[in-house]
């Protein structure tokens, strides 16, 4: 009787836990409560110092962290639909649990301590950017753009061969032609990269013809690479909203 009550409780919890699908209400609120303690994480971040009212507010939503994580530990059989120790140990090695973890380590005052012996204070509270990502598992729009970069994955990475290609050919010809200019590989490097975006901030560049004529060419290139991500992607979030409209039956 007992052990039946322990197993439909962790049920329960799993089934709250897990993104709502809208019909349980109960899991609906945990989910509007998460995403706003996420949000309220990322409050202290705007802040060069860390006062006191800050410092609890990160406190209490690393609390709430903790037990969530704990939670998703201890249903981790439900999630994976398994049974024995496995899906337990598999759990703290996924995408989501790493994410998990590394969120709430910086909020931990030993490590943080830590941190400013190695001086490195600041990269410990920049991991509290990943508090972000977990946002994933509570917003369906998020889930539909995930599913549209998943789709698109094949056509995205052929974009950005390319455009990864043509930025090293373009340094290495500026680098060569106009090797006053830039200083390393790297500048040259940083150059294509802002003249293929179109961005141009214009603290380097060239100043002898057959560079202008290498950097017009690029950024003229780049007009054309900037822009094919945006269709590939338009294209495919119709595709996944289409699809989506037609497993619920809609018209």
């Amino acid at each position: 009787m007992l052990w039946g009550g322990c197993m439909y409780m962790r049920r329960r919890i799993f089934e709250i836990i897990e993104r709502s699908d809208g019909n349980d209400r109960a899991s609906s609120i945990y989910d509007s409560v998460m995403l706003f303690l996420i949000l309220l994480s990322l409050v202290p971040l705007a802040f060069k110092g860390e006062p006191v009212t800050l410092r609890c507010f990160d406190v209490a939503c690393a609390v709430a962290f903790i037990v969530d994580y704990i939670l998703r530990l201890c249903t981790a059989d439900y999630k994976y639909n398994q049974r024995g120790i496995l899906p337990f140990l598999r759990y703290p090695f996924s995408f989501m649990a790493i994410v998990d973890l590394v969120s709430i380590l910086p909020s931990l005052t030993a490590l943080n301590r830590g941190f400013k012996v190695l001086r490195i204070l600041r990269i410990g509270r920049a991991l509290r950017v990943f508090r972000v990502f977990k946002a994933l598992r509570y917003s369906r729009s998020v889930e539909i753009i995930v599913g549209v970069f998943r789709r698109s994955r094949q056509s995205l990475i052929a974009v950005g061969s390319l455009a990864v290609g043509y930025i090293l050919v373009s340094a290495l010809i500026v680098f060569n032609v106009e090797p006053d200019s830039y200083n390393t590989f790297f500048d040259a490097v940083y150059w294509a990269t802002v003249s293929l975006t179109t961005v141009g901030y214009g603290d380097i560049y060239p100043v002898t013809t057959i560079g202008r004529v290498v950097t017009m060419i690029s950024s003229m290139f780049g007009i054309a690479v900037v822009a094919m991500p945006a269709g590939i992607i338009t294209a495919g979030y119709m595709d996944e909203l289409r699809e989506r409209r037609e497993d619920r039956g809609d018209e």
